[in-house]
């Protein structure tokens, strides 16, 4: 369950005396920890599935039960978990029998033992100081989910950038009439497919047009034909990351019609526009294919469908729509470009054409 950068977790409580149960969530919310109690079996498995930040247990709550249940939690927790579990035992309990016992029966978690009676400020502060480590375990935790999707992104963009040289060349290839025209041809669109990247990678907090983003993004696809791509809207000018997003976007787009849709027949045709509302400011972008093979919604939603869906509620705020019509697919996103994500440079970017 994540939680807000910075905050603290929430502690699972098992005791079964509701003295104790009650002392310790009163002690620990006085001090601005959350707590939840575990009071049976079903109970207790159903909070474990929500990873706790901490566990606390008095002695009395470590039934055979309770040990397999937490057992069953602790070898199957991911490997960024290493579980804190602060263990209340009274002066009179087999101390050095417990300790080992939990350590052979709880593996992959953190023991942490005080006797009863417990000074409130030493229990509080090792409560807090577990949480704070165990903040830490859910930023690794983030940090290698950031880095497992960063390397399926790339692993797919590579795929993609494959894919679109591939087409580029089969393309030049159709139309070629020398093997000099062939590398005349395939060299200047492969260089234009490059200069995309550099375009919009390598803005410095200035603005890009949109109408530049389309061309730059379109011109290796275009094979001396504009009318295959047309791209027709007013001046619009977008931050570095708009730009970026909107070009990977119109690039994942491009690829999937060179594939499967408009771009992936002689007679197909794609229409890119876009129009801003005088009265609200609404940028609105559509793209519409036509003449290529017929159209049917996929079984599955894909990785590049999943991006462009992200990365456009991301950028617009709203989520765009796509219609798997039989003509051809048509793909529809809007937004103010008063929001940050569109337009950090704010109101007089935007240069309206009549």
């Amino acid at each position: 369950m994540h939680r807000d950068e910075g905050s603290l977790d929430w502690v699972l409580a098992l005791a079964p005396y509701r003295r104790d149960a009650d002392y310790l969530e009163s002690l620990l919310s006085e001090h601005g920890l959350f707590v939840r109690r575990a009071a049976e079996a079903d109970d207790l498995r159903r909070q474990l599935e929500e990873l706790p930040g901490l566990i606390v247990a008095t002695h009395e709550a470590l039934s055979p039960e309770v040990l397999e249940i937490v057992h069953a939690h602790l070898v199957g927790q991911p490997a960024w978990s290493e579980l804190p579990i602060v263990i209340l035992l009274d002066r009179a309990a087999p101390q050095a029998r417990i300790r080992a016992e939990l350590d052979e029966v709880w593996p992959g978690s953190r023991h942490i033992y005080y006797q009863r009676p417990v000074a409130t400020l030493d229990l509080v502060s090792g409560v807090q100081s577990a949480l704070l480590a165990r903040l830490r375990q859910r930023d690794v935790r983030d940090h290698i989910e950031r880095e497992v999707e960063l390397r399926r992104e790339l692993n797919h963009r590579v795929k993609n950038m494959l894919a679109s040289v591939s087409s580029i060349f089969a393309m030049t290839r159709r139309g070629a009439t020398s093997l000099d025209d062939f590398t005349e041809d395939f060299s200047g669109r492969l260089t234009a497919l490059a200069n995309v990247h550099t375009a919009v990678f390598e803005m410095d907090g200035e603005a890009l047009d949109l109408a530049h983003v389309a061309d730059l993004t379109f011109k290796p696809y275009r094979s001396g034909d504009r009318s295959r791509i047309s791209a027709t809207g007013p001046s619009v000018m977008l931050g570095r990351e708009a730009a970026t997003t909107l070009a990977l976007c119109f690039h994942e787009l491009a690829t999937n019609a060179l594939k499967y849709g408009a771009l992936s027949v002689s007679e197909g045709h794609v229409g890119l526009d876009w129009a801003v509302s005088r009265a609200d400011d609404l940028l609105t972008i559509r793209w519409v294919e036509s003449g290529g093979p017929p159209v049917t919604a996929p079984s599955r939603t894909g990785y590049g469908t999943r991006y462009l869906t992200a990365a456009l509620r991301n950028l617009f705020g709203t989520a765009p729509s796509i219609a798997y019509r039989p003509e051809g697919l048509e793909f529809v996103v809007s937004g103010l470009l008063s929001r940050p994500s569109l337009n950090p440079a704010a109101p007089n970017v935007l240069n309206r054409h009549d």
